[in-house]
C-alpha cells in the first residue's frame, strides 16, 4: 500500500499526487503516500511547514495583520493539531481500526501542506477571506472524507462517526484554547 520515496522532493512530489488523487476520489490514492516511520516524520515537517507557511507566509508577502497574530496562530493551530490527534486516536481505537491511525495522520499532514499552500495562493491573488474560507472549507471536507474512505477504507457510517468526532472535538477545543489565547486586536 505504501510507497518509500528516495528523497523528500520524491515523497513531496507523490504526496501531491496523492493529495490531487484524494480531491478528485481516485482510488489509487495510497499509492502516493509513503506511510513507513520515515513518510510519517516527512510528513510532520510538511505540517510544520504548512503551519509556519500559514501563520507567517501572508506578512512575506505585505499582507498587513495584527503585531502578534502569526505566533498564536502557530500556538492554536498546534493546540487544535494535538486536539485533532488525541480525537482521530480515540475514534479508531474504539473502532478497532488503530492500523489506519499512522496512514490517515500521513495523508493529512501532507493534506494540510498542499491546503496551506492553495489557501495563501487564493489570498495573494486577492480573493475575499470570506471566499478563500468557503473554498478551503469544501475541499477539506472532500479530502477528509476520501483520507477516511480510501486511507483508512472506513465504511460509510464510520467515516461520518469519525469526521463528526473530528469536527466536534475540534469545535470544542477552539472554543476552549480560544479562551485561553487572547485574540490580537481584541
Amino acid at each position: 500500500m505504501s510507497q518509500n520515496s528516495s528523497t523528500f522532493l520524491d515523497e513531496l512530489v507523490n504526496a501531491a499526487r496523492g493529495c490531487f488523487a484524494l480531491l478528485t476520489g481516485n482510488r489509487q490514492a495510497p499509492t502516493n503516500f509513503d506511510f513507513s516511520q520515515r513518510g510519517l516524520i516527512g510528513s510532520f515537517i510538511a505540517f510544520v511547514v504548512a503551519s509556519a507557511l500559514g501563520a507567517y507566509g501572508p506578512q512575506l508577502f505585505g499582507v498587513a495583520s495584527a503585531p502578534g497574530a502569526a505566533t498564536q496562530a502557530v500556538i492554536l493551530g498546534g493546540m487544535l493539531f494535538v486536539i485533532q490527534l488525541a480525537v482521530s486516536y480515540l475514534v479508531l481505537r474504539q473502532m478497532g481500526r488503530l492500523d489506519g491511525f499512522v496512514p490517515f495522520l500521513v495523508a493529512d499532514n501532507w493534506a494540510t501542506f498542499f491546503t496551506s499552500i492553495l489557501s495563501l495562493g487564493l489570498l495573494l491573488l486577492g480573493l475575499p477571506a470570506d471566499v478563500v474560507i468557503i473554498a478551503i472549507g469544501i475541499v477539506v471536507i472532500i479530502v477528509e472524507i476520501n483520507i477516511a474512505r480510501l486511507i483508512v477504507t472506513l465504511p460509510p457510517l464510520q467515516i461520518a462517526m469519525f469526521i463528526v468526532a473530528q469536527l466536534v472535538g475540534s469545535g470544542i477545543g477552539l472554543l476552549l484554547l480560544g479562551g485561553m489565547v487572547a485574540m490580537p486586536g481584541v
